[in-house]
């Protein structure tokens, strides 16, 4: 079959779609966080990103896939200033030091205010829309506790931890570094900062003595 009458995107094009749909994805992170997402409308999210409404449903078929899109991406974020630091932990020669600078990263940007205010949102509309939680939940603290599992049991096989049940190892290390100052944050409903960041620092430091402590070889 002839693709003679068929017209391709030129690159502007495609650079420009590109545009427009991070446009659209950072507009919907704004108007949800703000208005929550009962009250956020695609003809919101169409204003604010200075686009048509036609626009936002081409790329998105629905809010729910909109918002889920949110989440993923500022998941992304978060995991791309800790990527390289990730990947290396498996092969790590100084346990201590090396969680210790991931729990550190890891708490500080947990802590940011937008994100919080996310996770508060989340949590505000689970019983209405459990689905978005429930998508949260899966792209966040669910991957990233595998990750975590994935480098217990590689130290493991090392024979440097002995840790029986790598996913509820994972599990018991996010909740030890994030529980203290996250919960108080979830009661208070501000931007100002909670804690500093040597409080911070503090937190993690000690969550990771503590894990090391129960699963020392």
């Amino acid at each position: 079959m002839s693709n003679a009458g068929v017209r391709r995107p030129e690159v502007g094009e495609l650079g420009r779609s590109a545009r427009k749909r991070t446009a659209i994805i950072e507009a919907a992170h704004e108007l949800f966080l703000q208005k929550g997402y009962a009250g956020t409308s695609m003809d919101d999210v169409a204003a604010r990103a200075a686009v048509s409404k036609q626009t936002v449903y081409k790329n998105f078929a629905d809010k729910q896939r909109l918002f889920t899109e949110v989440i993923t991406s500022d998941v992304g974020r978060i995991e791309s200033t800790t990527e390289a630091q990730m990947a290396a932990m498996p092969d790590s020669t100084d346990l201590a030091g090396d969680l210790r600078a991931f729990a550190r990263d890891h708490l500080a940007g947990v802590m940011q205010p937008g994100r919080l205010r996310l996770r508060r949102m989340l949590i505000g509309e689970a019983e209405r829309f459990p689905e978005l939680a429930q998508a949260w939940y899966a792209s966040g603290p669910e991957r990233s506790c595998a990750e975590f599992a994935g480098w217990f049991a590689a130290w493991d096989r090392r024979g440097l931890l002995r840790v029986p049940d790598p996913m509820l190892a994972a599990q018991q290390f996010n909740w030890l570094v994030l529980s203290i100052p996250l919960n108080k944050a979830m009661a208070y409903a501000t931007d100002e900062p909670l804690f500093t960041r040597p409080e911070l620092d503090h937190y993690a430091d000690e969550a990771v003595r503590v894990f090391l402590a129960a699963y020392a070889t």
